[in-house]
C-alpha cells in the first residue's frame, strides 16, 4: 500500500483551501490571445469559483484513499484532477481583485517556450540513457549550445548558421563524455559533472574576454523570426500557444514524435533498448555495443545542443553567464518522470516549464508584491517536489552507467 500519492493530493487540497479563504475580489480572465483585445473573456468571482475547484480537488483526493486502501493503481487522469484545479485556483487566487487581466494564452505560450530547453535536454537524456549512458552533461550541452549558437549567428550575421552550430557545439560534449565514459569506462557521472564544470568555466572566460572585446558578437539582433502558421494561427487560444514560435519549437513536436515512433516502432530502437539493457545479450547477436553507445551520446548531446539555442537565438536574448540555470538538471529529473519515455518526458518538463512560466508572470497580475527571490525558487521547488513523490515509480535502464569490457 503506498501512501504517497494520496498524500500529496490531500496537500494540494489543502492549499487550494488557503487559496479560497485569501480570495477576494473578482479575477479577469483572458484566454482567446495573447494580449486583450476588447475586455475579459470571463469574470469570476474568485472565492466562490476556487471552492468549486476545490470541492473537485477533495472528491479526486478521496477516490485516491479509497484506491489506497484497496491496494489499486492511482490512475493519471487522478492526479490530473488534482493539478488542473489546483493550478487554475492558482490563478484566480492571484488575479483576484487586480485590475490587471489574467492572461491563459500568454501563460501557457510562455510556459512553451520556458519548456523548450528542458524538452530538448530530457529527449537527449532518454536517447543516451536508452544505450546505457548517464548524460549528467546536459547542463553543459545546453550551456554550450546557448553559447555557440549566438556568437555564431552574431558573427556571420545569420542565425541559420547559429542554428547548425548549435548541436554541434553539444555535439562535441557529447564526444568527450563518450569518450571517457564508454571508450575508457570512466565513471559516467564524474565525466558528466566534470564537463558541466568545464563548460560553465569556458563560456564565462570567453564572455569576459573575446566576448566583451567584440560585443556585436553577442546580439539579438540575429535572432530566429517568429513564424505564424497560416490559418491554425488565428485559432483561439490554440493559434497564439502553439503556433506563433520560432522554427526551434516546430522541429520540437516534430522530434517528440519521430523519435518516439523510431524509438519503438524502429530497428535502430531496438537495438538502442537492447544495448541499454542487456549488453551482452545485444553483443551475442552481433551489435556492437560501444560503437552503439559513442554514436547515440553524440546524437542526444546534440539535441541538448540545440536545445541550447532556444536560450538565446530562439528566444531574443544575449548569452549571459550561467544561462542555463540549472535547466540540464531539471531536464534529468524530467526525464526520469517521464520514465525514459519521450512524451513521458515531455509531460513532465512542460510542468516545470510552467513553473518557469509563473516566476515572470506573477509579478504582471498579482496584487500584493512578492519577493522576486521567493519567486525564483519556485521551479525548483516543483523539481523536489516531483522526484520526492514519483521518482520511485520509475526503473531506469539495467545496464545504465556500466561500461561494456567484450570478454
Amino acid at each position: 500500500m503506498s501512501w504517497k500519492l494520496p498524500i500529496i493530493y490531500v496537500l494540494g487540497t489543502l492549499l487550494g483551501v488557503y487559496f479560497a479563504l485569501n480570495a477576494d475580489g473578482i479575477t479577469q480572465f483572458v484566454w482567446k490571445d495573447i494580449r486583450p483585445r476588447g475586455g475579459a473573456d470571463l469574470l469570476l468571482h474568485a472565492a466562490p469559483a476556487i471552492w468549486v475547484l476545490v470541492a473537485v480537488m477533495a472528491a479526486a483526493t478521496a477516490y485516491s484513499v479509497v484506491r489506497a486502501l484497496k491496494r489499486q493503481h492511482q490512475p493519471l487522469w487522478l492526479g490530473l484532477l488534482v493539478l488542473m484545479p489546483l493550478i487554475l485556483g492558482f490563478l484566480t487566487y492571484s488575479g483576484a481583485g487586480s485590475p490587471r487581466y489574467v492572461t491563459l494564452a500568454f501563460l501557457f505560450s510562455a510556459t512553451l517556450i520556458a519548456a523548450a530547453p528542458l524538452v530538448y535536454g530530457s529527449l537527449a537524456g532518454v536517447v543516451c540513457e536508452r544505450v546505457g549512458v548517464v548524460n549528467i552533461a546536459i547542463e553543459g550541452q545546453l550551456l554550450f549550445g546557448a553559447f555557440t549558437g549566438i556568437i555564431v549567428a552574431s558573427a556571420f550575421g545569420s542565425p541559420w548558421l547559429g542554428l547548425i552550430a548549435a548541436p554541434l557545439a553539444g555535439a562535441l560534449i557529447g564526444v568527450l563524455l563518450a569518450f571517457f565514459s564508454v571508450k575508457y569506462a570512466v565513471d559516467q557521472i564524474i565525466v558528466g559533472v566534470v564537463l558541466n564544470v568545464l563548460v560553465l568555466g569556458i563560456t564565462s572566460f570567453l564572455l569576459g574576454t573575446v566576448v566583451k572585446a567584440n560585443p556585436s558578437w553577442n546580439s539579438i539582433a540575429y535572432s530566429l523570426p517568429v513564424w505564424e502558421i497560416p490559418l491554425l494561427s488565428q485559432i483561439p487560444f490554440i493559434g497564439p500557444v502553439f503556433f506563433r514560435h520560432t522554427i526551434i519549437m516546430y522541429f520540437l513536436y516534430a522530434l517528440i514524435i519521430i523519435l518516439t515512433i523510431m524509438l519503438f516502432r524502429s530497428r535502430w530502437g531496438l537495438r538502442m533498448r537492447s544495448v541499454g539493457e542487456h549488453p551482452k545479450a545485444a553483443d551475442t547477436v552481433g551489435i556492437n555495443v560501444n560503437r552503439t553507445r559513442f554514436l547515440n551520446t553524440i546524437l542526444g548531446s546534440s539535441l541538448a545542443g540545440l536545445g541550447g539555442a532556444a536560450f538565446t537565438i530562439g528566444a531574443n536574448a544575449v548569452f549571459t553567464e550561467n544561462i542555463s540555470a540549472g535547466n540540464g538538471y531539471i531536464a534529468l529529473a524530467a526525464m526520469i518522470l517521464g520514465k525514459w519515455h519521450p512524451v513521458g518526458a515531455m509531460g513532465a518538463a512542460l510542468m516545470f516549464g510552467f513553473a518557469s512560466a509563473i516566476v515572470d508572470f506573477l509579478p504582471l497580475v498579482a496584487t500584493n508584491p512578492i519577493d522576486p527571490s521567493l519567486l525564483a525558487m519556485i521551479p525548483y521547488i516543483v523539481t523536489i517536489l516531483a522526484v520526492a513523490g514519483f521518482v520511485g515509480r520509475s526503473r531506469p535502464p539495467a545496464a545504465e552507467n556500466i561500461p561494456y569490457i567484450k570478454s
